[in-house]
């Protein structure tokens, strides 16, 4: 493979400058704190470990296909292949009165009590099955005091070798 500068040997500047912006740059958000960032070699230091938050210290960053920007009041949740919560970040228990350990290993759609779909259609499969994102979905959320509110749910489907899901759920805005 040729170097980009030989490549480009040649071009003006502009041409030189969309030519390096065609280079995917992986984009992580961290589950817990919201801090988006970008990281080229999608690793941490010198060594073969996962992308950590610099900002809040959680153990992992979950990359997307483009950056993305949460709703200030959304919590994320993080799930395996399976789509069994894995870990929650701030702003879950605000929205559903739940607590991480109360909802560790549970199946999301179970766990949180979401509704509002039928089960064709059930976005955190969806994303799942088919490695899409499902974005804006508009869903029912049963509270830890059994109140059904209306939520807004983004679910992102993980690219790595582990596979998962990465869901965002705020609240609907009238």
């Amino acid at each position: 493979m040729l170097p980009a500068r030989r490549y480009t040997r040649g071009f003006d500047a502009s041409t030189r400058i969309r030519a390096a912006s065609l280079i995917p740059v992986p984009h992580f958000i961290c589950p817990n704190c919201k801090e988006r960032s970008i990281d080229i070699d999608r690793k941490e230091g010198l060594y073969d470990e996962p992308v950590a938050c610099h900002h809040c210290g959680f153990g992992f960053l979950f990359e997307l296909m483009d950056d993305y920007y949460p709703a200030p009041d959304a919590g994320f949740v993080v799930c395996d292949k399976d789509g069994r919560i894995l870990a929650i970040g701030r702003g879950v228990f605000e929205l559903t009165g739940r607590q991480e350990s109360d909802l560790l290993g549970v199946d999301i759609v179970e766990g949180l009590g979401l509704s509002g779909f039928d089960d064709q259609s059930n976005p955190a499969k969806l994303a799942l099955e088919w490695g899409v994102r499902r974005l804006n979905q508009a869903l029912h959320l049963r509270t830890h005091s059994g109140r059904d509110i209306p939520v807004t749910g983004d679910f992102f489907p993980a690219y790595d070798d582990d596979g998962g899901l990465l869901v965002a759920l705020a609240p609907q805005r009238a």
